[in-house]
């Protein structure tokens, strides 16, 4: 029996980005498509087989452990960036301000999708989510420096709204328009 079963939940990709130096912004590049490799997304920051560890793991791993890279790309969705943005006070919020790789639109309830789900992508190309994006206060420079003022408000705001990270489990391409399926682990929830 199958462990993932395919939803009839689709999405589609609205917006494609990359992070080519974190050191300089964490200001994403737009583009309007990219090869998908096992190790993310040529030329963006986050990609890689493994990586130093960091905060989010630090109850595992000392930082700066190398460990497995679930962390390749930040994946949020369309509508929980205008629920942010209103929350800052704006209109719209860029993802490229957030250091996001990948918008997607239609999912619901997106950034608490199972972790393990699968998004399929229109050419096969698949990605695993890791798990919830936690907010942190690093968006909040790229953000003041275009709406000032805005980007303080960026942590409270992104709470269960952040999106995901994912890492390639299948190679391939994505395109701003392509079709992105759901598929979820099947089994019950955790009852400890």
């Amino acid at each position: 029996m199958p462990a993932l079963k395919p939803t009839d939940i689709t999405g589609a990709v609205v917006w494609i980005g990359h992070v080519p130096d974190r050191d300089a912004s964490l200001r994403s590049e737009t583009c309007r498509e990219a090869m998908l490799t096992f190790a993310g997304i040529p030329g963006e920051v986050h990609g890689g087989l493994t990586r130093p560890s960091c905060s989010r793991v630090i109850s595992q791993h000392p930082r700066g452990t190398e460990i497995r890279n679930a962390r390749q790309l930040s994946v949020v969705s369309e509508e929980d960036l205008a629920a942010i943005a209103a929350d800052c006070g704006l209109d719209s919020l860029d993802p490229a301000l957030v250091g996001a790789s990948l918008v997607i639109r239609g999912i619901p309830d997106f950034t608490h999708v199972p972790p393990s789900s699968r998004l399929q992508m229109t050419s096969g190309a698949t990605l695993v989510i890791d798990m919830e994006n936690r907010p942190c206060h690093l968006p909040a420079k790229p953000i003041n420096a275009q709406h000032p003022g805005a980007g303080n408000a960026f942590k409270v705001a992104a709470k269960g709204r952040r999106g995901v990270t994912a890492w390639v489990e299948r190679e391939g391409r994505m395109q701003v328009g392509d079709t992105v399926r759901l598929h979820i682990p099947d089994q019950r929830a955790w009852r400890p």
